[in-house]
């Protein structure tokens, strides 16, 4: 029987290298990375955030909540982190535990490589921290309980995201390019009577749909994208939970690139709403069409990203304007407004445990830069659209990316335009934030010039000239 055989197997053997030949090593790209996804949908009855007429707990699922996580690494330095987490807003205290939790893991991430982003949805579970003075009352302790529960196990969440991503870090090539979605619209709309929330045709917008491609070294197989919209998540308003529109564009992209992990994250869309909403259909127009923008752009010639990726914060406070005294305080306390009525008496309940109610909001500028190729800017909060068009100016706008609710979300951050115009964003949302009145004029000057010392000389003295990029030889089309 071997006699037999021999022959054959020499055959196969002098024939294998024509057949099978292996592929050249792709060269190295000096980037590492790894992408996870966990599920994050409470798994019992819970408040939503987002809406202050909602008054009881949710436990019906429209569609599940994730939170995502990026790792990346160039070369010998630090990893740093990209996370999206779908919820109204994720508070300082809460990232600041999740870095602790992987410092004594054994996975220390630095406070500055390390950026958290909200997708702001209306549809998710209340945080400790989040808007507590959104439902005009206090919660009962049931529901209380329920809203620390699943602060924690959000908490326990997305360091096991963290964990998993840096596990799976490998060989990779970064690019970036950007699409155009057109569903968000200004909604601070100017009548008799103040700025009403409605679509404004011609107030001010962000069109841009910036896009990080992350693939393997070979790239032929796609690790992870990163997209970001300045859009609020308010398409749906239901008691249920729901990841809105960048919840489904990130579903709509699992779909085509199976394996693959979508973050979406939301720029400067303060005071920029998706139309149409209100209706289910529309949550999975706007998420198809953010997925569709994705696909076009890391389908379309985009910049390849090399490093070092450096990351920067600078630490600043927003002052508050003139605070009310405490005769202020409990004249409020009679107003037939239950929210500002609310909002006094727990301000007198803090002078009454003799607690000092601030008089600035403490804020963290972020910065990152992956070499001379891009620059991105993080800022807290729910900041108007005016920021990243100011940033874009400024800077290069071909290389400049802006994100708000990054980090922390306590509460809107208003231009000195919509400052002094007033209204919603300017001054009224402070009450469902629990902050003790506006800010003080002038808070953008103080963001904008912490943004300004942190970022390189390079993107401020040059402007890149667009030129023809060749169509790479890894097209992958998702369609």
């Amino acid at each position: 029987m071997n006699k037999v055989l021999l022959p054959v197997v020499l055959l196969l053997m002098s024939a294998a290298p024509a057949v099978t030949a292996a592929p050249a090593p792709a060269p190295p790209t000096g980037w590492k990375a790894g992408a996870a996804s966990v599920d994050i949908t409470p798994t019992h009855p819970v408040r939503l955030s987002g809406y202050g007429n909602r008054t009881e707990e949710c436990a019906q699922v429209a569609y599940r909540l994730h939170a995502s996580a990026l790792a990346l690494q160039w070369q010998k330095d630090a990893a740093a982190l990209i996370v999206t987490v779908d919820n109204c807003g994720v508070p300082a205290a809460l990232r600041t535990e999740v870095l602790k939790r992987l410092a004594a893991a054994g996975s220390p991430v630095a406070d500055e490589r390390f950026a958290l982003h909200s997708t702001h949805t209306h549809c998710a579970p209340m945080l400790k921290g989040v808007l507590p003075f959104l439902f005009g009352a206090d919660l009962s302790a049931e529901h209380q309980e329920h809203v620390d529960q699943y602060t924690e196990d959000l908490t326990a969440k997305i360091v096991q995201a963290v964990t998993t991503a840096l596990g799976k870090m490998e060989a990779a090539k970064l690019d970036w390019g950007s699409g155009r979605a057109y569903f968000a619209f200004n909604r601070r709309l100017k009548t008799p009577t103040g700025f009403q929330n409605a679509q404004n045709f011609s107030g001010p917008t962000d069109r841009a749909l910036p896009v990080l491609r992350v693939k393997s070294a070979d790239g032929q197989r796609l690790i992870a994208t990163h997209a970001s919209y300045a859009c609020h998540c308010t398409t749906l308003g239901e008691n249920e939970i729901h990841g809105d529109w960048a919840g489904m564009a990130q579903a709509e992209m699992n779909l085509r690139f199976p394996g693959s992990v979508c973050l979406f994250a939301i720029g400067c869309g303060a005071d920029q709403n998706p139309y149409p909403r209100r209706e289910t259909r529309f949550v999975m127009e706007h998420g198809i069409e953010a997925a569709k923008q994705i696909v076009s752009a890391i389908n379309k010639p985009m910049r390849a990203l090399t490093g070092p990726l450096n990351c920067a914060t600078s630490h600043v406070e927003l002052p508050f304007d003139k605070l009310p005294t405490t005769e202020e305080w409990q004249a409020r306390t009679a107003d037939k407004n239950k929210w500002v009525a609310h909002h006094a008496r727990k301000h007198l309940e803090m002078l009454g445990r003799g607690e000092r109610i601030p008089t600035a909001l403490p804020y963290m500028v972020q910065v990152w830069n992956y070499g001379t190729d891009l620059l991105t800017i993080n800022l807290p909060g729910e900041v108007v659209v005016d920021y990243s068009l100011r940033f874009k100016r400024e800077f290069d706008e071909a290389r400049t990316w802006v994100n708000g609710y990054t980090n922390d979300v306590p509460c809107y951050i208003p231009s000195q335009r919509v400052w002094e115009e007033g209204g919603y964003e300017a001054a009224g949302a402070m009450t469902y934030y629990g902050r003790p009145t506006r800010f003080a004029s002038g808070i953008e000057t103080i963001i904008s010039g912490a943004v300004k010392s942190l970022v390189p000389e390079e993107f401020i003295s040059r402007r890149l000239q667009p030129a023809p990029l060749p169509l790479g030889d890894n097209f992958i089309s998702g369609e």
